[in-house]
């Protein structure tokens, strides 16, 4: 048995998207007399036990990282106590755009799938998957959205999750995420690969410029405490999962990305200095000497994402330790 007059939304959120659904959701639930909690998962103790109340409603609401629900959220879905007697939403925001008058969806990929299969399995009836395209907020990409389109994507959306809101209540469920399950899938690989290797690749693209004041808010607002204080200066640790909470936070807008940095280092760790170290240890003998080619294949993508990993972090302390000198700051910013 349901009951409507108590829910519990589970939030992560970097730069606000994710948690403004969730206030929109608790503000019309307690407009029709329905108790809701919000839960910032950020700000939980990863080691105390959760504990749910039988027959609530409980909601999580995340951005999309590289296709799917940041590593944060994921691992709380996998950690999240069973039942039998509950029912879960999930509301994934994503990277909404607007040209002209028409508004532009965003890509979900696995945020919904795979985490309506970890809740099937704890025990859940899903009533809910619902994406919702807010700006885009990946500055580390692309240049800001204009503030009046950002205020119109906001109305438009504010007034679906309302609705959607209204609809739990009502239990007229949204299963709006089962739309793109097409596109969700064959974008599949590509949140796969971003979830073992590309997620510490681009948290070794910020750094902090000479603007640099040393306040350190973005330390102290860190969601997952993946910055912290190197030759007194902010450095991102591989922890970082780009939710660019630093960036929007930052009151000198000195939290810059090197992507310039990022693509030629990530060309000579592949083309070269892979090579030269399967070459040295003599990999692809022992792997095809020991397992069978399927195994051995398998194997040799873990091996390769865990070099180009740790290779990648060799390279962001020298590049670290290069900002001391103008020079180096100044060709880094121009890349």
């Amino acid at each position: 048995m349901i009951n409507n007059t108590k829910q519990t939304i589970y939030y992560f959120s970097g730069t606000g998207n994710a948690r403004n659904v969730a206030h929109w959701i608790k503000s019309t639930l307690e407009e029709l007399n329905v108790h809701t909690d919000l839960i910032d998962i950020s700000k939980l103790k990863r080691r105390k036990k959760l504990k749910v109340q039988p027959g609530n409603i409980i909601g999580f609401c995340s951005p999309t990282h590289g296709f799917n629900f940041p590593p944060i959220m994921f691992h709380f879905l996998l950690r999240f106590p069973r039942s039998k007697n509950n029912s879960a939403y999930i509301i994934n925001t994503r990277a909404g755009m607007k040209a002209g008058k028409l508004f532009l969806p965003g890509i979900s990929g696995l945020a919904q799938f795979f985490s309506a299969f970890i809740l099937l399995l704890k025990g859940y009836k899903i009533i809910g998957m619902f994406p919702v395209d807010l700006p885009s907020n990946w500055i580390s990409f692309h240049p800001g959205i204009k503030e009046s389109v950002v205020k119109s994507i906001y109305k438009k959306r504010k007034q679906q999750i309302i609705q959607f809101a209204r609809n739990l209540i009502q239990k007229k469920y949204s299963y709006k995420g089962l739309r793109t399950i097409v596109i969700d899938l064959l974008i599949a690989p590509i949140a796969f690969l971003y979830y073992i290797v590309g997620r510490f690749v681009l948290a070794k693209s910020f750094y902090a410029s000479h603007k640099c004041t040393k306040c350190n808010i973005c330390i102290k607002n860190c969601p997952v405490q993946a910055i912290k204080t190197i030759d007194n200066r902010p450095f991102w640790t591989y922890k970082c999962e780009s939710c660019m909470r630093c960036m929007n936070t930052c009151p000198e807008r000195a939290i810059e990305t090197a992507h310039g940095f990022v693509i030629p280092i990530y060309y000579l760790i592949t083309s070269f200095l892979l090579i030269k170290i399967y070459k040295l240890l003599n990999i692809h003998y022992f792997l095809n000497n020991i397992f069978p080619d399927r195994v051995s294949n398998i194997i040799e993508v873990f091996i390769d994402s865990a070099l180009i990993v740790f290779l990648f972090i060799v390279c962001y302390w020298i590049f670290h330790f290069l900002l001391r000198f103008k020079f180096f700051e100044g060709l880094f910013y121009i890349l």
